[in-house]
């Protein structure tokens, strides 16, 4: 997996009754754009993770700008 600052991280719910959680990620600590990333989720709280075989990273689009880095 791989991502870029401003790429959204979506990750699944695994259970009956566990909802989707959103995020954008704001900061790589790999260049090559390799997990752990710095993720600021769609509740507000910011968080190191690590994502499992429930996650993807769908691309910013084209222009949108970028935070952090």
């Amino acid at each position: 997996m791989k991502a870029n600052v401003g790429d959204r991280l979506i990750v699944e719910g695994t259970r009956v009754g566990q909802t989707r959680r959103v995020g954008e990620i704001i900061a790589l600590r790999h260049e090559d754009g390799t997990p752990p990333y710095v993720v600021r989720w769609l509740d507000g709280h910011e968080g190191l993770f690590f994502p499992g075989s429930d996650s993807r990273v769908e691309a910013a689009p084209a222009g949108a700008p970028q935070h952090g880095g």
